[in-house]
């Protein structure tokens, strides 16, 4: 895929992050979907990781595979957290997947291949 424009992608990656959560809550749980759009929104907090980079901030990385929190690992776990029966943790699960889904958009946008390190995945887990 071709790069986009940066602001295109900006536009895009940061309203995915910052908006869609609330679109998402207000279809999933409509008697609490502030608070769900709340919860999803502060799943942001998995970047955290970025902290354990260097450079923190590289805008030619992509995060997808590369953070702890950002990887197919994370990934499994914030999808079992679904199988909790409770509309908070499942708020948290779906806005973490969300934000997994919002970078892999991202990536590709920024025209990397998303795909390319899954050997790598596959071969760690034989």
């Amino acid at each position: 895929m071709e790069n986009v424009p940066d602001l295109i992608r900006h536009i895009i990656h940061y309203s995915c992050h910052l908006l869609v959560p609330f679109v998402i809550a207000k279809l999933f749980w409509k008697e609490n979907w502030w608070k769900a759009g709340l919860i999803m929104l502060a799943t942001m907090l998995i970047d955290v990781d970025h902290l354990l980079a260097d450079p923190i901030f590289d805008p030619n990385r992509c995060s997808i595979g590369f953070h702890p929190l950002h990887t197919v690992w994370a990934g499994m776990v914030y999808l079992g957290l679904l199988a909790i029966p409770s509309w908070k943790w499942r708020a948290v699960a779906v806005g973490l997947l969300w934000h997994l889904c919002t970078d892999a958009i991202d990536c590709l946008l920024g025209g990397h291949c998303l795909f390319c390190s899954l050997p790598e995945y596959l071969y760690v887990m034989s």
